[in-house]
């Protein structure tokens, strides 16, 4: 096969791990308590919903077969 013979520039590489910027990213702006209280009310919501599908969905994951619910049909009971 062939083979490069010259050297390939691969030096920035190498270098990129050296870099350290001089510039500083600006503040965080700091939350305004209208919207701490929104987001705490929007996970509050998330969180809710969550736990109201999971109580309303367990009746139905339920695996065990209890006599009062298993169903028949009218044809079976005439033969």
């Amino acid at each position: 096969m062939f083979r490069r013979t010259e050297a390939v520039p691969f030096a920035f590489v190498a270098e990129a791990d050296e870099f350290r910027s001089n510039v500083t990213p600006p503040p965080r702006e700091r939350l305004r308590p209208g919207q701490v209280v929104g987001r705490t009310l929007l996970g509050l919501t998330v969180a809710a919903g969550l736990v109201g599908s999971l109580v309303l969905g367990m009746p139905s994951l339920d695996s065990t077969d209890s006599p009062s619910h298993r169903q028949q049909s009218e044809a079976s009971d005439n033969r």
